[in-house]
C-alpha cells in the first residue's frame, strides 16, 4: 500500500520548499476547522482523543487552500489540494522554523511559572510604542503554539515576543530549537506542572532550558536580579541586562501594592499607579519596562503604555457585582502563585469585609496533598472574615484551615452564594483552569 502511494503521487508528497511555497501564498495556518478562514493552509494534528485527517474535507469545504495529512487512508488521489506527510506536527513545526530562518528581526523568548502571558502583554504594549510588533495570541504557548506564533510573523513585523511554556522536561529546550530566540528572560521559577516535571528540581531544570539556549548560542539574557534563584545565573553570562536596576541603564521602583502597583523610575520623583494588583506584578512591571529601555522605547511612552495597561482574561482581573469588588484570578494556579495571591490580597483593605475562594490546584501529583494543605497554613497568618474552599483535592487544606466553608463542587457553592446576598465584600477567586471558578462570579 505504501509503495503504491509513492508511485502513484510522489509529487504530492510533503517537503519544506514545496510547503513554504504552500504558506507564502496562503492566508495564514489553521489546525482548528471551527476557527478556519479561507485561503488558511491546515494541518490535520493527531491528539489523545481526536485524529484531524478526518476533518481534511471540511477544512476544504471551509476555505483551505489546501490540507497535510499523515494518514494515507484519508489521501484524496485526484485532489490537488491533499499534500502527504509522515508526521503533520513534525512538518508544521519545521515549517515554522525555516520560517523563523528567513527573519532577521529580534525573535524575544520568554517563559516562567508564573506571569508569562502578563509579562508577555505588558512587553507588547511598551514595545508597540515604537515597533509593529508580532506576539503570542493568548497562551498558544506550547509544541503547537509556538510554531502557529512564529507562522503569524509577517515582513512588517519588527519585533516579535514568543511565550513558551511547559508540562515536562526538554519542552522549553525544544521549543527554544524551533523559535530560536535572539532575546529572553525567565518570569521566575516556582511549584508548576510538579506532576509532568518530577519535582522542583525538574521545574528548575526545565524552566533554565531558554538560559541554557541563549548561552550557548550567544544570545541576549534579561535576568532579574532580585529574584534567588535567577540571581544564581548571572555568573553564567558574559553581559546579562539586570532588572529592575541595572546601572543607569534602567531603574525601577517598586513603591506599593495596596491593591494597585505603584512604582517609580530611579531619579525621578513621580510615582506611577497602575491597574495591575498585587507586589508579584511588579517584576512583571520591571521585565516590560527594561525591555522598552534596551530597545530604544522612549521612557515616557513605555511608561504610559504600562500605566494604561488593563489585565483581563481572568488574570487578577477587577470586576465589580454591587457593592462588592471581585479579583477574578481564576485562569490558572499552583503552589507558587497561590501563596502569593493569598499574601497579597491578605494584606489589602479597602472594603468592609474580605472573602478568600479557593479551588483546586491540577498537575500537583504526589505533591497535591501537601501543597494544598499547607494553604491553609498561609491563610492562618491573616485575618480574613470568609473562607471558602471548593474541589476534591483542596479538602487537603481543611486540615490546617478547619474553618472554612467547603463546597465538594462548583454547584453546591453556587447555591449557597446565591443565598448569601453578599455586600461590601472585596473577593479573591483563584483556581486551576479546569475549575472554571469564573462561573462563580454571575452567583455573588
Amino acid at each position: 500500500m505504501i509503495a503504491l502511494f509513492w508511485e502513484l503521487i510522489p509529487s504530492k508528497t510533503m517537503n519544506l520548499s514545496i510547503l513554504y511555497t504552500l504558506f507564502k501564498n496562503s492566508t495564514g495556518v489553521s489546525t482548528d476547522t471551527r476557527k478556519i478562514a479561507k485561503g488558511n493552509l491546515f494541518f490535520a494534528l493527531k491528539g489523545p482523543n481526536f485524529d484531524a485527517n478526518s476533518f481534511a474535507p471540511t477544512a476544504l469545504e471551509m476555505g483551505a487552500s489546501a490540507v497535510v495529512i499523515d494518514d494515507i487512508a484519508y489521501f484524496v488521489e485526484d485532489d490537488e489540494r491533499y499534500f502527504f506527510a509522515e508526521d503533520s506536527l513534525k512538518m508544521l513545526q519545521d515549517l515554522a522554523n525555516h520560517h523563523r530562518k528567513q527573519l532577521t528581526i529580534p525573535i524575544i523568548g520568554l517563559t516562567g511559572s508564573n506571569g508569562k502571558t502578563t509579562t508577555k502583554e505588558l512587553m507588547k504594549a511598551v514595545l508597540s510604542k515604537k515597533f509593529k510588533t508580532a506576539a503570542t495570541d493568548g497562551n498558544l504557548n506550547n509544541h503547537i503554539g509556538v510554531p502557529l506564533t512564529l507562522l503569524t510573523i509577517t515582513e512588517e513585523d519588527e519585533i516579535a515576543l514568543v511565550e513558551m511554556g511547559a508540562n515536562k522536561q526538554g519542552d522549553i529546550a525544544e521549543l527554544c530549537q524551533i523559535a530560536e530566540p535572539t532575546h529572553g528572560m525567565i518570569t521566575n521559577i516556582g511549584k508548576a506542572h510538579l506532576e509532568g516535571m518530577g519535582g522542583p528540581e525538574g521545574v528548575l531544570k526545565t524552566k533554565t532550558e531558554l538560559f541554557q539556549f541563549l548561552r550557548e548560542n550567544g544570545r541576549t539574557v534579561f535576568i532579574n536580579s532580585q529574584d534567588p534563584i535567577l540571581s544564581n545565573f548571572v555568573k553564567r553570562f558574559e553581559n546579562p541586562v539586570l532588572y529592575p536596576s541595572h546601572g543607569d541603564f534602567c531603574e525601577v521602583i517598586f513603591q506599593e501594592a495596596n491593591p494597585f502597583v505603584k512604582f517609580s523610575l530611579g531619579g525621578e520623583e513621580e510615582v506611577f499607579l497602575t491597574h495591575l494588583i498585587g507586589a508579584y506584578n511588579f517584576g512583571n512591571i520591571a521585565t516590560a519596562l527594561t525591555i522598552g529601555k534596551f530597545f530604544g522605547v522612549e521612557v515616557e511612552k513605555a511608561v504610559e503604555a504600562i500605566v494604561n495597561y488593563q489585565p483581563s482574561n481572568m488574570r487578577s482581573q477587577l470586576l465589580e457585582k454591587r457593592s462588592n469588588l471581585i479579583i477574578l484570578d481564576a485562569y490558572n494556579a499552583n503552589p507558587s502563585s497561590m501563596e502569593v495571591a493569598i499574601r497579597t490580597f491578605g494584606q489589602m483593605t479597602g472594603k468592609k469585609h474580605k472573602m478568600l475562594i479557593l479551588g483546586d490546584m491540577f498537575e500537583l501529583g504526589e505533591h497535591a496533598v501537601t501543597e494544598h494543605a499547607r494553604l491553609g497554613e498561609i491563610i492562618s497568618e491573616y485575618e480574613i472574615e470568609k473562607v471558602c474552599f471548593t474541589g476534591q483535592l483542596i479538602a487537603s487544606a481543611l486540615a490546617t484551615y478547619p474553618k472554612a466553608l467547603f463546597f465538594p463542587d462548583t454547584f453546591s457553592f453556587r447555591n449557597w452564594l446565591q443565598d448569601s446576598n453578599l455586600e461590601d465584600y472585596l473577593i479573591l477567586i483563584k483556581g486551576s483552569r479546569g475549575m472554571k471558578l469564573e462561573g462563580l462570579v454571575d452567583f455573588i
